[in-house]
């Protein structure tokens, strides 16, 4: 009798720590935006000093403003969803693995989640995570399809 009572409480534990890798409340936000310390990294039109301020103290080259090539990510700030016509030049300038993350305000009317959904797709990527950026804006990752990388 013990022997069957033991695998039921192994497998429930390694459910429980599979379901807490899952849980990002415990990860900061360049843990959960996958920020790595070889990173080239664009931000556009985020006005966020410290999100600024951190990714410099964590990536080897970050440039504000401007759009470099060959970038791992590209950090794009919009507020409303005309400006997402953007995004397509913006995945330009990613590398193949690279990834577009739209950084947006919460619960706006001027910009849904399903704009800026449909703003990826228009670009030919594809939505792969949602994260809440900060206490007012949230971030949607982009990425070039497997099948559509060289």
């Amino acid at each position: 009798m013990p022997s069957s009572a033991s695998p039921k409480r192994n497998g429930a534990s390694s459910s429980k720590s599979r379901a807490a890798e899952k849980d990002y409340s415990h990860r900061t936000r360049l843990q959960k935006l996958g920020a790595k310390p070889e990173w080239r990294v664009s931000i556009v039109s985020v006005g966020d000093p410290d999100f600024i301020k951190e990714l410099r103290g964590a990536v080897e080259q970050v440039s504000v403003g401007r759009v470099i090539d060959d970038c791992d990510a590209i950090f794009f700030g919009a507020v409303d969803a005309k400006e997402l016509a953007r995004v397509g030049s913006l995945k330009k300038s990613i590398k193949q693995n690279g990834a577009v993350w739209v950084i947006r305000p919460k619960g706006r009317p001027e910009i849904s989640e399903r704009a800026v959904m449909d703003a990826g797709k228009a670009a030919g990527l594809v939505d792969v995570k949602v994260i809440s950026f900060s206490p007012t804006h949230t971030g949607l990752k982009f990425v070039i399809p497997v099948a559509n990388r060289r």
